[in-house]
Protein backbone atom coordinates (compact mmCIF):
# COMPACT_ATOMS: atom_id res chain seq x y z
CA UNK A 1 0.00 0.00 0.00
CA UNK A 2 1.35 3.43 -0.93
CA UNK A 3 1.28 5.72 2.10
CA UNK A 4 -0.52 9.04 2.12
CA UNK A 5 2.23 11.59 1.40
CA UNK A 6 2.41 15.37 1.60
CA UNK A 7 5.59 17.39 1.13
CA UNK A 8 7.15 20.52 2.56
CA UNK A 9 9.62 21.98 0.08
CA UNK A 10 11.53 25.18 -0.46
CA UNK A 11 14.98 26.65 -0.77
CA UNK A 12 17.64 26.48 1.97
CA UNK A 13 16.64 28.49 5.07
CA UNK A 14 13.04 28.86 3.89
CA UNK A 15 11.53 27.37 7.06
CA UNK A 16 10.96 23.77 5.94
CA UNK A 17 12.22 22.04 9.08
CA UNK A 18 10.46 24.37 11.52
CA UNK A 19 7.17 24.03 9.65
CA UNK A 20 7.55 20.23 9.43
CA UNK A 21 8.23 20.00 13.16
CA UNK A 22 5.19 22.14 14.01
CA UNK A 23 2.96 20.21 11.60
CA UNK A 24 4.00 16.88 13.12
CA UNK A 25 3.10 18.15 16.60
CA UNK A 26 -0.21 19.62 15.40
CA UNK A 27 -1.29 16.55 13.43
CA UNK A 28 -0.23 14.10 16.15
CA UNK A 29 -2.20 16.26 18.58
CA UNK A 30 -5.23 15.74 16.35
CA UNK A 31 -4.83 11.99 16.72
CA UNK A 32 -3.04 11.10 13.46
CA UNK A 33 -0.11 8.70 13.26
CA UNK A 34 2.57 10.69 11.40
CA UNK A 35 5.91 9.62 9.93
CA UNK A 36 8.47 11.84 8.24
CA UNK A 37 11.14 11.53 5.56
CA UNK A 38 13.85 14.20 5.44
CA UNK A 39 16.15 14.54 2.46
CA UNK A 40 19.63 15.44 3.70
CA UNK A 41 22.97 16.38 2.25
CA UNK A 42 25.38 13.66 1.15
CA UNK A 43 27.59 13.58 4.25
CA UNK A 44 25.07 13.46 7.08
CA UNK A 45 25.66 10.91 9.84
CA UNK A 46 23.53 9.92 12.83
CA UNK A 47 26.24 7.75 14.30
CA UNK A 48 29.24 8.78 16.41
CA UNK A 49 32.83 7.56 16.15
CA UNK A 50 33.55 5.00 18.85
CA UNK A 51 29.95 3.75 19.12
CA UNK A 52 29.51 0.03 18.52
CA UNK A 53 27.24 0.65 15.53
CA UNK A 54 29.77 3.07 14.04
CA UNK A 55 32.46 0.43 14.44
CA UNK A 56 30.24 -2.14 12.67
CA UNK A 57 29.78 0.23 9.71
CA UNK A 58 33.47 1.11 9.62
CA UNK A 59 34.24 -2.62 9.47
CA UNK A 60 32.13 -2.85 6.30
CA UNK A 61 28.57 -3.76 7.32
CA UNK A 62 26.03 -2.60 4.73
CA UNK A 63 23.17 -2.38 7.25
CA UNK A 64 23.33 -1.90 11.00
CA UNK A 65 20.24 -2.06 13.19
CA UNK A 66 20.33 -0.58 16.66
CA UNK A 67 17.48 -1.78 18.86
CA UNK A 68 16.40 -0.91 22.40
CA UNK A 69 13.24 -1.01 24.46
CA UNK A 70 12.47 2.60 23.45
CA UNK A 71 13.41 2.85 19.76
CA UNK A 72 15.24 1.26 16.89
CA UNK A 73 17.15 2.58 13.92
CA UNK A 74 18.40 1.00 10.73
CA UNK A 75 21.38 2.56 9.00
CA UNK A 76 22.20 1.56 5.46
CA UNK A 77 25.56 2.38 3.90
CA UNK A 78 25.21 2.90 0.15
CA UNK A 79 28.82 1.88 -0.52
CA UNK A 80 28.67 3.10 -4.11
CA UNK A 81 24.99 2.27 -4.74
CA UNK A 82 22.65 4.97 -6.06
CA UNK A 83 20.67 7.00 -3.54
CA UNK A 84 17.32 5.21 -3.08
CA UNK A 85 14.22 6.82 -4.53
CA UNK A 86 11.61 8.38 -2.30
CA UNK A 87 9.26 5.50 -3.26
CA UNK A 88 11.82 2.98 -2.02
CA UNK A 89 12.12 4.76 1.32
CA UNK A 90 8.33 5.11 1.65
CA UNK A 91 7.94 1.37 1.04
CA UNK A 92 10.13 0.67 4.08
CA UNK A 93 8.07 2.75 6.53
CA UNK A 94 5.56 1.19 8.90
CA UNK A 95 1.88 1.95 8.19
CA UNK A 96 0.73 5.40 9.31
CA UNK A 97 -1.94 7.96 8.48
CA UNK A 98 0.39 10.42 6.75
CA UNK A 99 4.04 10.78 5.78
CA UNK A 100 5.33 14.34 5.74
CA UNK A 101 8.25 14.59 3.32
CA UNK A 102 10.72 17.42 3.84
CA UNK A 103 12.76 18.33 0.81
CA UNK A 104 12.61 16.22 -2.34
CA UNK A 105 11.85 19.29 -4.46
CA UNK A 106 11.63 17.36 -7.73
CA UNK A 107 9.47 14.42 -6.65
CA UNK A 108 5.87 14.26 -7.98
CA UNK A 109 3.90 14.36 -4.71
CA UNK A 110 1.70 17.21 -3.44
CA UNK A 111 3.72 19.83 -1.60
CA UNK A 112 3.51 23.15 0.15
CA UNK A 113 6.31 25.57 -0.73
CA UNK A 114 7.89 27.49 2.14
CA UNK A 115 9.21 30.99 1.46
CA UNK A 116 11.12 33.28 3.80
CA UNK A 117 12.72 36.64 3.23
CA UNK A 118 15.91 35.24 4.81
CA UNK A 119 16.14 32.27 2.42
CA UNK A 120 19.30 31.92 0.31
CA UNK A 121 17.15 31.82 -2.84
CA UNK A 122 13.66 33.28 -3.11
CA UNK A 123 12.87 32.14 -6.66
CA UNK A 124 9.33 30.69 -6.49
CA UNK A 125 9.33 26.93 -7.08
CA UNK A 126 5.58 26.76 -7.72
CA UNK A 127 5.95 28.40 -11.14
CA UNK A 128 7.70 25.28 -12.47
CA UNK A 129 6.20 22.55 -10.25
CA UNK A 130 2.52 21.66 -10.72
CA UNK A 131 2.72 19.45 -7.59
CA UNK A 132 3.05 22.52 -5.36
CA UNK A 133 -0.52 23.07 -4.21
CA UNK A 134 -0.01 25.87 -1.65
CA UNK A 135 2.52 28.38 -0.35
CA UNK A 136 3.49 29.27 3.23
CA UNK A 137 5.46 32.51 3.52
CA UNK A 138 6.62 35.09 6.04
CA UNK A 139 5.81 37.89 3.59
CA UNK A 140 2.90 38.81 1.34
CA UNK A 141 2.66 36.62 -1.77
CA UNK A 142 0.80 38.37 -4.57
CA UNK A 143 0.71 35.83 -7.42
CA UNK A 144 -2.69 34.54 -6.23
CA UNK A 145 -2.68 31.28 -8.21
CA UNK A 146 -2.37 29.06 -5.10
CA UNK A 147 -3.66 29.19 -1.53
CA UNK A 148 -1.22 31.18 0.61
CA UNK A 149 -0.73 30.75 4.36
CA UNK A 150 1.37 32.57 6.90
CA UNK A 151 4.44 30.47 7.61
CA UNK A 152 3.43 30.32 11.30
CA UNK A 153 -0.27 29.55 10.65
CA UNK A 154 0.22 25.89 11.48
CA UNK A 155 -3.43 25.16 12.33
CA UNK A 156 -4.68 26.39 8.93
CA UNK A 157 -1.89 24.57 7.08
CA UNK A 158 -2.71 21.35 8.99
CA UNK A 159 -6.41 21.80 8.08
CA UNK A 160 -5.39 22.23 4.43
CA UNK A 161 -3.20 19.09 4.49
CA UNK A 162 -5.95 17.03 6.17
CA UNK A 163 -8.36 18.00 3.36
CA UNK A 164 -5.80 17.71 0.53
CA UNK A 165 -4.81 14.19 1.57
CA UNK A 166 -8.34 13.00 2.34
CA UNK A 167 -7.72 12.48 6.05
CA UNK A 168 -10.89 14.52 6.55
CA UNK A 169 -13.66 15.26 4.07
Amino acid sequence: MTPNVFGITGWKNSGKTTLTEKLVAELVGRGWKISTVKHAHHNFDIDKPGADSFRHRQAGATEVAIVSGNRWALMHELRGEEEPSLQTILSRLAPCDLVLVEGYKREPHRKIETRRLDAKDRTPLAASDPNIVAVAADFEVLDGALPVFGLDDVKSIADFIEHATGLVA
